[in-house]
């Protein structure tokens, strides 16, 4: 039978730093990779016996496009693993209602998924359900925390990748979106952060941001087919792309008017889905690390009930203590 100390000597820290951790100690100060290196040595070595968690996760993934579901796919996925890492169970709702009506079964849920919702529905989720984590989007950011990766900072590390391979001329194709709470906006954070960072770089892009409607294969064409038609002999000599599924369209698009990939234009996405190892030419993209977004997600709302959890805990403890003082005392 493995043992917390059997844990707490692979994972090279003390048995009261590992017993803490799994006991869902809220005042435990630990580093992050620390506290991921405890929970895999746990499922590694088959011990099971954490804190036991119920976790709703409301899963709206696009209807709309395949390719674009593929990412949601996986991040659901890493999902599980990481959920069963940690011993938590977790069930899938489709929508706010159904699980809104279930909601006294769960200690708190995780949204995953770009389905825009009513602010009266969030109101009634917190309502039923104190405690929320979104992931990849931000709907109720005075209710609910998130954990959304950075794409302001991939949109840098992409235009520096590019500027040192000596492109100077660049490109943005991508969607739009929610930025902040229920406040939809003709921009996605990925085009706005391109073109904020062009501008501190001294790059004259604005002419060649494309930013419109979803991110699909479709749109991702239709987008190409307008930068081509804007651009017939001007064309930037590197474009990048907010998905995967988008950059597929542009490929697309660019083989029907004959323009050649890398030669005419150079072409980085963002996603890293498997499809990008098959397109023609294979797609150069920016992976999402959805282990550390899931992990992330999941330790911010275990942290959240657990706090919760030793607040009430001390508040009745210390209601019991006045009134076991207050009885009169017997003589």
């Amino acid at each position: 039978m493995v043992t917390r100390k059997d844990i707490a000597e692979q994972a090279g820290v003390s048995q009261s730093t590992v017993s803490r951790l799994l006991n869902g100690d809220p005042t435990l100060k630990v580093k992050a990779d620390t506290r991921r290196k405890i929970m895999r040595t746990a499922a590694e070595l088959g011990y099971r016996a954490f804190t036991s968690r119920s976790i709703a996760v409301l899963n709206v993934p696009p209807q709309f496009d395949e390719l674009q579901d593929a990412y949601f796919q996986s991040l659901q996925t890493e999902l599980r693993k990481v959920a069963d890492e940690q011993g938590t169970t977790l069930t899938f709702f489709g929508s706010i209602d159904s699980l809104i009506a279930h909601a006294d079964d769960y200690d708190g849920f995780v949204a995953t998924g770009p389905t825009s919702f009513q602010r009266t529905d969030l109101a009634h989720l917190r309502d039923a359900l104190r405690y929320g984590v979104f992931i990849d989007t931000n709907p109720a950011p005075d209710w609910f925390d998130s954990v959304r990766p950075d794409l302001s900072q991939t949109m840098l590390d992409a235009l520096d990748t590019l500027l040192v391979d000596g492109y100077t001329c660049i490109g943005y194709i991508g969607g739009v979106g929610s930025i902040m709470g229920l406040h939809n906006h003709t921009e996605d954070i990925r085009s706005l952060a391109f073109s904020d960072w062009s501008k501190r770089l001294g790059l004259p892009n604005e002419q060649y941001i494309y930013a419109d409607g979803p991110f699909t294969v479709s749109n991702g064409r239709a987008l190409a087919a307008r930068l081509l038609t804007d651009h017939p002999d001007d064309l930037p000599n590197a474009l990048v792309i907010g998905s995967d599924p988008m950059a597929v369209g542009v490929l697309q698009a660019f083989a029907e008017a004959g323009v050649r990939v890398p030669t005419d234009i150079a072409v980085v996405s963002v996603d890293n889905l498997p499809i990008a190892q098959y397109t023609a030419p294979p797609l150069s993209s920016y992976a999402i690390d959805l282990h550390e977004l899931v992990y992330a997600a999941l330790t911010t709302l275990t942290d959240a009930i657990a706090r919760d959890r030793h607040v009430r805990r001390h508040v009745l403890l210390s209601t019991e203590l006045v009134r076991r003082e207050s009885l009169p005392s017997k003589s």
